[in-house]
């Protein structure tokens, strides 16, 4: 059976959450706007789901919107808030290793007259807060770091953001914890964040879930206009199962969490050690304060989508970069961020373990991997040699 390494594109769904969804998606399948029977049980439910994933983000069931996603919750927070403050200013800053969900909405609301500052990052893909207060003038009215880089697992200052903000009332923070919520705390209190995102399928719960908090008395203007649904901030019949399957997942990661994470950067460890005997490989992101379980390396002269295949072949799913971006020829923009010239950029390879991975799989993936990588590198030295096939060197 193959072995996943790639828990950062998405998780597999928890047999817990499968079996909470299981009514919703049959007998119980009212609509939670409906003033029947069947709709007041949905309601119910919906409003439990709601309690118990704003609970663990010490947040307030009404200050939560429930969404399709991480991407949409992202949106949501950006434009609404953009267009909302429009009146005070139009700026908006944002790092520059953000996730695409954050920098194409920002590339948007450009074309709309919108001023971006994006924040540059250092070698690990961390932003300095200094840099972040430099960069807010007196038109800025949202600020946008995300907690744990997607890619690289960087974790960002976003606590000291937080507080350096906190006086800022004028300026919303935006913090996005798709990546991290699985792995660390996610107290908006302690974040001092006023907008926050997550997606369930990144903690196993179910695909097409989210959610963003949204703090007290923080305006954003809708961006789906239709019903009365989630206080009318997000129109659309709500998805009752998916809701229920988030709470359900989001619950168990959290309770777990911390033994999680100390497994899996146990298993983290072993993974890089077996790798870094491999002459040209290199770890990108931060070497301690990064996520768990998330491994992203340079493989120089060697092209990581070659890589990738080949370990699909040899039974090992990985990748080189956030899945939003498969397909793409363009090298990772959180690497060119961090400094990474385009060749080293396209040999990046992340290795991404979950809850599920065991330490039999790690041992097995690390053979396996050791191996391909050899033989990719060699490949390619080979062709940069005879770049023609002609059996002469160049």
């Amino acid at each position: 059976m193959a072995i996943y390494l790639d828990h950062a594109a998405t998780t597999p769904l928890r047999p817990e959450a499968l079996e909470a969804m299981l009514p919703y998606l049959g007998a119980e399948f009212g609509n939670p706007s409906s003033p029947h029977g069947f709709g007041r049980r949905a309601r119910a439910a919906l409003d439990e789901a709601r309690e118990r994933v704003a609970a663990r983000l010490n947040a307030e069931p009404r200050e939560l919107v429930l969404t399709a996603g991480g991407t949409e919750a992202l949106n949501l927070a950006i434009k609404g808030a953009a267009w909302a403050g429009k009146a005070r200013g139009n700026r908006l800053v944002a790092s520059r290793v953000e996730h695409h969900a954050v920098g194409h909405s920002l590339s948007h609301l450009e074309r709309f007259g919108f001023e971006v500052a994006e924040l540059a990052v250092d070698r690990y893909g961390r932003v300095d807060p200094d840099e972040v207060e430099t960069a807010i003038n007196d038109r800025t009215t949202l600020v946008a770091v995300q907690l744990a880089n997607n890619e690289v697992g960087s974790i960002q200052p976003v606590v000291e953001l937080g507080r350096r903000l906190r006086d800022r009332r004028e300026v919303l923070f935006l913090v996005d914890a798709v990546a991290a919520a699985p792995y660390l705390p996610l107290d908006v209190d302690a974040l001092g964040c006023d907008l926050l995102a997550i997606a369930a399928h990144k903690f196993e719960g179910p695909k097409g879930a989210g959610a963003l908090y949204l703090r007290r008395g923080t305006h954003i203007l809708a961006q789906e206009h239709g019903g009365a649904q989630e206080r009318f901030r997000r129109a659309g019949t709500e998805d009752v199962a998916a809701a229920v399957g988030m709470a359900s997942a989001f619950d168990l990661a959290v309770e777990e969490r911390d033994a999680t994470a100390k497994r899996l950067r146990r298993q983290r460890e072993r993974l890089w050690n077996a790798l870094r005997a491999v002459d040209g490989v290199e770890l990108t992101g931060h070497v301690k304060d990064r996520l768990p379980g998330l491994l992203s390396v340079i493989v120089r002269e060697a092209d990581g989508a070659a890589i990738v295949m080949a370990l699909d072949l040899a039974g090992v799913a990985a990748s080189v970069g956030s899945a939003c971006t498969t397909g793409s020829t363009e090298p990772s923009h959180v690497l060119s961020a961090m400094g990474y010239p385009d060749d080293e950029a396209r040999g990046s390879l992340r290795l991404s373990l979950g809850r599920t991975t065991t330490d039999e799989q790690v041992d097995e993936a690390a053979t396996i991997i050791v191996d391909v990588l050899g033989r990719e590198r060699a490949a390619a030295a080979a062709l940069s040699a005879d770049p023609l096939g002609l059996g002469v060197t160049a």
